[in-house]
């Protein structure tokens, strides 16, 4: 792998599910290389892994919607009323530019309810011309963008362009038989229904995804991780995450209540991603 992307450029863009995988990556690489031939550094939304040996970055950009938005600073983002700017996706597309391998990814952060607000002024203006759409035409919009974008500044002759599809989140335990006020905290094993699909996931989205990628001839790479990681309620970061403000009480005394069913350990099932985006990049 390391071989293959010498004198080349790697970047994951999007959310932080993406940025898991990003971190996987790292981690089965960087042990093979020097101490001191490599490096870590981050610069506001970017951060970049340098292996020096090789010439080679592999790097994760912050852009959970891929479009502009007000939750587009690396650090603090968690706002509820969540929007994105129309037509917007240079602002971060910039830094992307001369990039040879891009995983992008968006999906987690559009899921606050039916509707989607989009901003078609500028996030300066002082009176915001603010409209909502369906969240599933909102993020067709954004598809629509990204695809644009890779067919003009990504040559298929000498680049790869990724998307990963939705990653699940296991939020309601009764979804697999368990109890109706659980999650995945605890879980020790994985769902062995092979038809189960879970609510968080919305078949909505993938229909967009399938639409909008169907419909076009700009040459992507569909990296379906979603039916394999339903089954994997066992592997979420659970309580064990890193938390940001120290727990009370209450929440110490209903662990369900503060476990992260979102994330995934690692090592882990993001490493099976990595994997088969390793197939897919070598033997297409």
């Amino acid at each position: 792998m390391l071989e293959s992307l010498r004198g080349k450029r790697m970047m994951f863009v999007g959310d932080s599910l993406n940025r898991g995988q990003y971190v996987s990556m790292i981690c089965l690489l960087h042990s093979i290389i020097p101490e001191n031939s490599k490096s870590m550094e981050t610069f506001g939304s970017l951060t970049v892994f340098t292996a020096k040996d090789y010439n080679a970055t592999i790097e994760f950009y912050w852009a959970p919607f891929l479009l502009e938005s007000n939750s587009d600073d690396a650090v603090v983002h968690r706002i509820a009323d969540r929007m994105v700017r129309k037509g917007s996706i240079n602002k971060h597309g910039k830094h992307w530019k001369g990039v040879d391998i891009m995983v992008f990814n968006t999906y987690l952060w559009w899921m606050t309810g039916l509707e989607f607000k989009i901003l078609q002024g500028s996030f300066e203006d002082e009176e915001k011309d603010v409209v909502k759409l369906p969240t599933e035409e909102a993020y067709r919009m954004a598809m629509k963008s990204m695809l644009r974008w890779v067919k003009k500044n990504m040559d298929p002759d000498k680049t790869r362009v990724f998307f990963t599809s939705m990653s699940p989140s296991h939020g309601k335990s009764i979804e697999w038989g368990g109890d109706e006020n659980g999650n995945c905290y605890n879980e020790t094993k994985m769902i062995d229904d092979l038809t189960y699909w879970g609510s968080d996931s919305r078949k909505s989205i993938m229909s967009v995804i399938g639409q909008v990628f169907g419909n076009s001839k700009v040459p992507i790479t569909f990296l379906n991780i979603t039916q394999l990681s339903s089954y994997r309620k066992d592997a979420h970061t659970s309580i064990y995450k890193k938390q940001w403000t120290p727990l009370t009480d209450e929440q110490l005394a209903n662990p369900v209540s503060y476990a992260d069913c979102v994330h995934w350990c690692l090592p882990g099932l993001q490493d099976t991603w990595n994997e088969l985006l390793y197939s897919k990049l070598f033997y297409p």
